[in-house]
This record gives C-alpha cells, structure tokens and sequence, in this order.
C-alpha cells in the first residue's frame, strides 16, 4: 500500500459573502491549495478530483463537482461529487486517499463547498434537515438543534454533565478562532457569556451552536514518489477510517454517543499504527457543544461519561495536554457544510508545518480530524504525521 501525503491545503474565509459563488469560493480555495505547494505545481498533474456538497439551497445539485472544477481548469480531469451530508469532504480526502494508494492516481484533489447565507431562516432549517432522518425525525418537526439537544440532555442526566461544561466548548473555541483570519466568528466570549446565551433548543443556547456559513476548502493529495518533487515539508496521512450509523437517532443503542466514531477511529488508528494517547491535537466535529464533548469520549482521548470534567480542567485548551480544534472548530471557524471536513484538514497541516500564525502550538508531530455527517449516519476520521515516512 503506498504511503500519501499532503503537499497542499487551503481555505476560503468562511462566513457570509453574498458577492461571491459557489465556483469563485472554491476557486478562491484551489488557489489557495497549490500556492501551498513548496515546488512547482501544474494543476494537470492532478488525476482525479473529488468535491464534497451536499448542494444546500438546489442551486448545482447535479454535477456540482464538475461545475467547479472545471471553473478551476481541470475540465479535463477525473471529478466525482460526494455527498455524505456534512462528512462530504471529509470522505472525499479518504476517497482521494484510496485513490492514491491504489495507484489509480499520483496526485488528487479533496475540497468541498457550500453556500448557505443566501435563504431564509426556514429554508435553512430545511436544508439541514434533509440530513436527519427523514419519516420519523424531520416530518415530525424535530430540528438538528433538538436532536443534538437530546443527546446532550441524556449526557447530562447519564453522567453529571453541567451546563457549565458544555460553554468551555464554546469559551475555548472562540478563544482559538478569534486568531483565525479565516474564521466566520472571530470574537473570544466569556464563560458567564456562554452560560447566559439565549436558548435555542433546551438546554443548548446560542452559544453552544455552530453558524451556517459559506466557505469551501481544498487539499491536494500525493503519492510518496510525486510529493518528493513537490514539498520538502510534507504531511502524511497515516490513517483513515470511515463508518456508517443509523441515521435517526431513535435508531442506536445510545443517545451518549455516536457509535460510528467509534468504528471509524478503531479503523484510523489500526493503520496509523497508534492509539488515542499518541494524538497530541485534533480538528473534531464541534456542530454543537455536546458533539465535542461526545467526540473526546468516542475517539477515547477521555473516558466514557468524563468529557465535561475533561474540557473543564482545560485538557483540550491550547495549553492543555491534547489542544482541541485550534481553528476555532465549527462552533467559530463555521460550517459550510460541503467545506468543514477539508477545512480541518488544512488547520492540521498548517500546524505540523508550524503555519498556523497566532494560534500555532510549537511541537506538534500527530494530528487527527474528525467529521460527523448528520448526527451520526456517517463519519471519517483521518490520523497525520509530519514528515517523511
């Protein structure tokens, strides 16, 4: 099996932008990815391309992946659109992956794109919803805030969970994305602040949510004999794993976790050769507080029922033992949903390259990224290393 790195990354600003297109956004990204590139880069060396969307608002539901790559000049190239709900473009890097280490391509392209400021308010809670389980949750009027909301108040009454432990979520990552030049909300917010936020579905409040951004996210991927030509500072993917849940919560064995994370790390850490106790940061799919929370239990960086007392004492902080999405996450960075997941692919690579600016954490060596589709239907979790095998 053929080792892959990563030789470019790069992200639009994540926000609202009513002058911008899907196209011009995941322009803005490509170039972005091969600027990145150390040595000389001809986007047609690329072999294949894969563009997570999920296409929220119907504006390029067929063919969305062509319609930007061909706006970025590889009209000629390979290109597969993935839709995973808001794991798209983290599936589309384990399909760029694959692809690699199959030796159907030397270099390929991940990224991902959304655009989701330009509708109302109904039309986005549409949109979202379409990821949720259908008959049973989303006709029947739950939202996504209020199936999150159920597993956070099962956490809380499973295991003690405060509701001053889930805002350390959110006080940590607006700390870390208020350094981040691309992130939506860049402003730090006090604990007594986050506590306080208006409530949106009991018990999460205002703060314990993600926005709903625009933005898009590229990363381009090589195989050992071509990333030598391209980078003297790579980043290597060491392993990848990729599960499916039951899409409707009502479904699991437990509203306390999300058993497909589980699967997908057991799977990422057997090929990384590693366990969680050798993963020094992670990106983790933060689209509410809880979420966070059940990610450090799932992916075993704490144990079952100990999360809100692990974020409390600052485990996860920049000073803490194991940082926790120093991009701000979803909860600040935002969450266009196609982009997210190649979007936390280029905070790792920019701090095992010691890029990352104001929020870089000196030393780190192991990286990990984790994105959810849904709540939980489907999710990928990638292992990082930098440097040469």
């Amino acid at each position: 099996m053929r080792d892959v790195y990563v030789v470019g990354a790069a992200q639009s600003d994540f926000g609202a932008f009513p002058d911008e297109s899907y196209r011009s956004l995941f322009k803005t990204a490509f170039d972005g990815a091969v600027d990145a590139v150390d040595g000389e880069f001809e986007r047609d060396r690329i072999d294949e391309a894969y563009v997570g969307t999920l296409g929220v608002g119907g504006r390029q539901l067929g063919l969305s992946g062509p319609a930007v790559t061909e706006h970025v000049g590889l009209d000629g190239t390979s290109c597969t659109r993935v839709e995973n709900a808001c794991a798209a473009s983290g599936v589309a890097l384990r399909q760029a992956v694959l692809a690699v280490r199959a030796g159907v391509a030397d270099v390929a392209l991940a990224g991902g794109v959304e655009v989701m400021t330009d509708m109302s308010g109904e039309q986005t809670r549409y949109w979202l919803g379409v990821s949720g389980e259908t008959e049973w949750e989303r006709m029947a009027g739950t939202t996504f805030s209020g199936v999150y909301a159920q597993m956070a108040s099962a956490h809380m009454a499973e295991f003690g969970t405060t509701r001053e432990q889930l805002s350390h979520v959110a006080v940590k990552n607006h700390g870390n994305g208020a350094k981040n030049p691309h992130a939506h909300l860049r402003f730090e917010c006090s604990l007594e602040d986050a506590v306080a936020g208006p409530s949106v579905a009991d018990p999460l409040n205002l703060y314990d949510c993600c926005p709903t951004s625009d933005g898009a996210s590229a990363v381009i991927v090589a195989s050992r004999e071509a990333a030598e030509d391209l980078t003297d500072r790579p980043v290597r993917i060491t392993g990848t794993g990729q599960a499916s849940g039951r899409v409707g919560l009502f479904q699991r064995p437990t509203l306390t976790g999300i058993p497909a994370t589980e699967q997908a790390a057991r799977q990422a850490y057997d090929e990384a050769d590693c366990g969680p106790e050798d993963i020094e940061f992670a990106e983790v799919h933060d689209c509410f507080s809880i979420a966070e929370l059940l990610a450090y239990e799932d992916l075993g960086f704490c144990e079952k029922g100990e999360a809100g007392a692990y974020v409390e004492r600052r485990a996860t902080f920049p000073d803490g033992e194991r940082p926790v999405n120093l991009s701000g996450g979803l909860k600040s960075k935002g969450h266009p949903i196609g982009a997210t997941g190649t979007g936390q692919v280029v905070e790792v690579f920019k701090q095992l390259r010691g890029e990352a600016g104001d929020r870089q954490v000196d030393g780190l060596s192991r990286g990990l990224t984790h994105n959810v589709g849904g709540s939980g239907g489907s999710v990928v979790v990638h292992v990082y290393e930098g440097g040469w095998a």
